[in-house]
């Protein structure tokens, strides 16, 4: 069962998402966003969650937080199971 099965904290106001559409390095969360947004969309149908593709993009993932409390971990060179651990514990961690 996904860790992403089940409404987010309502303290997170916006999840973004880069990564590079063809690097090597963001294959991960290339993997992890095919996967997982489904299903984080469904159990949050009104978070916005964007997802920026750009060449050459350190992959990465941003959460905002009310009072405009903003982290990120870093997602390069992850397998898509480290890379949903590291978002998990990024969006669980508020």
């Amino acid at each position: 069962m996904s860790s992403f099965a089940k409404a987010l904290s309502p303290t997170i106001r916006e999840v973004r998402i880069l990564f590079c559409q063809s690097g090597l390095a963001s294959e991960g969360t290339r993997q992890f966003v095919l996967a997982n947004y489904p299903v984080i969309k469904k159990h949050n149908p009104d978070l916005p969650i964007l997802i920026r593709e750009a060449n050459g993009t350190p992959a990465r993932v941003f959460a905002r937080f009310g009072r405009g409390v903003e982290k990120h971990v870093e997602l390069d060179n992850l397998s898509t199971g480290d890379v949903a651990s590291r978002v998990a514990h990024l969006l669980n961690g508020s």
